[in-house]
């Protein structure tokens, strides 16, 4: 199928296709003409490309990860797998944290604000200076 169709099928951007492409996550072959052609396999995974996105790994992570299906029966290549994914869920562990302390530092500013407004809503209004 050509990229447009592939597109189609899958919900993907032709450009995202192309992407995926350059970054080595997605083959196609070529016809004479230079068209991109896939095959009807190209549609899973783009699906598995846009699981592995949507949980936060980057392409270059995604293309360590993707072997796994390429040689499904290999157990350094599972093992490897395994060692990327644990990584990728300790850094957004970490992203979390880091958000945490931020929302945190947030809510300390706040309500120092709340209690500012508050304070300035119970003072008597300054008069103005006469010249």
């Amino acid at each position: 199928m050509r990229i447009g169709e592939l597109s189609k099928r899958t919900g993907v951007s032709q450009r995202s296709l192309r992407y995926y492409e350059e970054q080595g996550l997605l083959t196609s072959s070529r016809s004479d003409a230079g068209q991109r052609h896939y095959s009807d396999a190209a549609v899973q995974r783009v699906s598995l490309i846009r699981q592995l996105l949507d949980a936060g790994m980057s392409s270059r992570v995604i293309a360590t990860v993707l072997p796994c299906v390429d040689v499904p029966d290999d157990l350094g290549v599972a093992e490897e797998t395994f060692t990327a994914m644990m990584r990728e869920r300790d850094r957004i562990d970490a992203d979390i944290a880091h958000l945490i302390e931020t929302r945190d530092a947030l809510d300390v500013l706040i309500r120092a604000n709340s209690r500012h407004r508050a304070e300035l809503s119970t003072s008597p209004e300054p008069t103005a200076r006469s010249t």
